[in-house]
């Protein structure tokens, strides 16, 4: 089976082996891999069986890298929509329905038009039916109930959950490398 090149991305590993993010999953299209493995940036850790070429060199694509110098975590992380969403796991946060990002709006709990602010502690995850139906009123005007407090998650919060969300592609060199609730298998 003959592999395109672009259909090789490098999972990217911090220097301690972990992923530099679960969600969405750290990767580097196979250019900027083999930038890094030229400029001595990284270490190969697993190959693909597809190789590159040019008259004088051959190589084969590398499938997980890790960086040779620790890029700290940041302990905070940034306020966006995707990350509001990861936090309240793709959930409605008033019905519960776990539904495609793209389904998804956020929900001021205390609305604007009452002085609800646009932050952490305020920004909910909810479903358009849900956004709708509770408007410019309080989630007990509208006949509404939290599932869950919102709050202002930690990086490794966010990473925790992201795990729980596996990607829709996962080579098999992966596999040693991230954490997913698989069951292991042992010798009787």
């Amino acid at each position: 089976m003959f592999l395109s090149p672009n259909t090789c991305p490098a999972l990217v590993l911090n220097a301690d082996f972990r992923p530099l993010s679960y969600f969405p999953l750290s990767l580097w299209s196979w250019q900027d891999t083999l930038k890094a493995v030229f400029l001595d940036r990284v270490n190969v850790l697993s190959e693909y069986d597809r190789e590159v070429r040019s008259p004088s060199f051959k190589m084969k694509l590398p499938s997980v890298i890790s960086l040779k110098e620790y890029v700290p975590i940041k302990s905070t992380p940034a306020f966006t929509r995707f990350n509001v969403f990861l936090r309240d796991r793709f959930s409605c946060q008033y019905c519960g329905d776990r539904l495609p990002v793209n389904d998804l709006t956020f929900d001021h709990v205390v609305p604007r038009s009452k002085g609800g602010r646009t932050n952490w502690t305020n920004i909910v995850a909810a479903c358009g039916t849900c956004n709708l139906h509770k408007g410019s009123r309080s989630v007990k005007e509208a006949g509404l109930h939290l599932r869950r407090r919102p709050d202002q998650p930690t990086m490794q919060q966010l990473q925790s959950i992201g795990r729980s969300f596996p990607p829709n592609y996962l080579h098999e060199s992966w596999r040693d490398f991230l954490y997913w609730d698989t069951e292991l298998e042992y010798d009787f």
